[in-house]
Formats: structure tokens, C-alpha cells, sequence
């Protein structure tokens, strides 16, 4: 599989299928497997990238803590984007993958054609919580950084990844998993884009930021995916797949 040279850091992506380019970025300590259902049910009409975030998964894991951040990110979507000459693309990612891909629409609106949040949310206005989610960030780096890869949770998106240490997840986790600013809730409101907010109706720790993503934004579709958890994908493929590709369909001709 082809890996992208940043400045160095090496990152993991794959392509599959024909046709309006799709962009899936996958959750903090999960990697590119957890969209395999999904790259199966779209390839026929779609071409779908998926890949691994720095510290993750087939990617490099640089030692460098710098290395890892939002502005990172993003320009690594980017620029596999522009490596395989797609100028837009429907922009879609779960939990951090979702965030980040708030933020690749921030940072490169043009080169976004939708957007796909699936199980995520915006960040936060206030400051308390911001930090309370900034010092739980960093105790699973702490986790990481003491136990290695037996500190990582047993959720479905993370059983299906295999990472090659802990050390890259513990400086992602420093570096993109924390939050500066509320810069992406601020964000919402300018989202002109079609937006599908997708959430499962179990994941009770982003309902309501699936809410208040859906209200803030203008041309947002909201589905909610009856029993299942934080990887809707995973727990109701059939519901995630269909509702997903009922938005794919309705978009404007690129």
C-alpha cells in the first residue's frame, strides 16, 4: 500500500473504487480497518480514501511531540488529497476523525465538497470543559507512555487496528486528541457545505453535541442509528452504510 513522504513522516493511505473522491478518517487509537465495511459498500460508485493518522496504525510514529497536532493533520489529508490529484472531496470522518475533518474544512474549505461527522462533536465554548477533556487526553498519554499497548481500551474501532507501540497514540493523544481553542465550534455557522451529522443512539456522550452540530449548521441532515454505540459504523453497518450513502447521493453534481 502506498505511503505519502511528509517531511520525512511517512503516512499510510489506501484507495479503492471509481468515481466522486471520498475521504474517511477514523477515531484516536483506531486506524483506516475500522472502514472496511464501508469501502465495501461504496467502491462501485466512489472512490474512497482511507488512511492512518500520524502515530497510528501503518503511519510513522515521529519522536518528535511537535509533530503531532490539528494543522498537521489536516495538511496530511490534504495532501494526500493533492497526491492523488483530487482538487474536492466529501470529507468524512468518526470521533477524532471527525473533528479533524471540521478542521480540514476550516483550514481548506475549497477542497471540501461535503461534510460526513459521524459520533463526534465540535469541541467546546467553555473553558472548564475544554480543560477537563484536555487533562483526561493527557492521563491516556500517561496510560500509554507507563503501560504500552495494553492501556488501550476494547472498543470495536480499536480491537480492529494494530499499531506497532504506544509511543506515537501517547504524543497523538498530547498533541491532536487536546484542544487549544473553541475555534471549530466557532466554525459551525460558516458551514455552508451539506453536511450529514450522524450519531448512534447509544453513544450518550455525543448526543448532544450531534444536537448542537446539527442546529449550528445550516444545510446539516442529522440521523440517528438505532442501537448502536460510538462506532455506528461498526454496530449497525447495514443503517450506517445506507444512511450514508443516501447522503452521498443527494449531493449537488460536483
Amino acid at each position: 500500500m502506498p505511503k505519502l513522504d511528509r517531511n520525512g513522516v511517512k503516512i499510510h493511505y489506501e484507495e479503492h473504487g471509481q468515481g466522486a473522491p471520498v475521504l474517511l478518517s477514523h477515531g484516536y487509537s483506531a486506524t483506516s480497518r475500522m472502514w472496511d465495511d464501508q469501502v465495501a459498500a461504496l467502491k462501485d460508485r466512489y472512490r474512497v480514501i482511507t488512511w492512518d493518522m500520524r502515530g497510528h496504525g501503518q503511519s510513522d510514529y515521529p519522536s518528535d511531540q511537535s509533530q503531532y497536532s490539528e494543522k498537521a493533520t489536516v495538511d496530511d489529508m490534504a495532501a494526500i488529497l493533492r497526491a492523488l490529484g483530487i482538487e474536492r472531496a466529501v470529507i468524512g470522518g468518526l470521533s477524532l476523525g471527525g473533528v479533524m475533518s471540521l478542521g480540514f474544512h476550516v483550514a481548506y474549505p475549497a477542497m471540501t465538497r461535503a461534510l460526513m461527522l459521524f459520533d463526534t462533536g465540535p469541541g467546546f465554548r467553555n473553558d472548564a470543559a475544554r480543560q477537563a477533556w484536555n487533562e483526561q487526553s493527557l492521563r491516556r498519554a500517561e496510560q500509554l507512555e507507563q503501560r504500552g499497548l495494553a492501556a488501550l481500551n476494547r472498543s470495536d474501532e480499536v480491537r480492529l487496528g494494530e499499531h506497532r507501540s504506544a509511543d506515537g497514540l501517547a504524543r497523538a493523544a498530547r498533541g491532536m486528541l487536546t484542544q487549544v481553542d473553541d475555534h471549530l465550534i466557532r466554525s459551525l455557522p460558516g458551514i455552508k457545505v451539506p453536511t450529514l451529522v450522524l450519531v448512534g443512539s447509544e453513544d450518550t456522550n455525543f448526543l448532544a453535541a450531534t444536537d448542537y452540530m446539527a442546529a449550528k449548521i445550516a444545510n446539516a441532515t442529522k440521523v440517528v442509528i438505532p442501537d448502536a454505540g460510538h462506532a455506528a459504523n461498526l454496530h449497525q453497518p447495514e443503517a450506517f452504510n445506507r444512511a450514508v450513502t443516501e447522503f452521498l447521493a443527494g449531493l449537488p453534481a460536483a
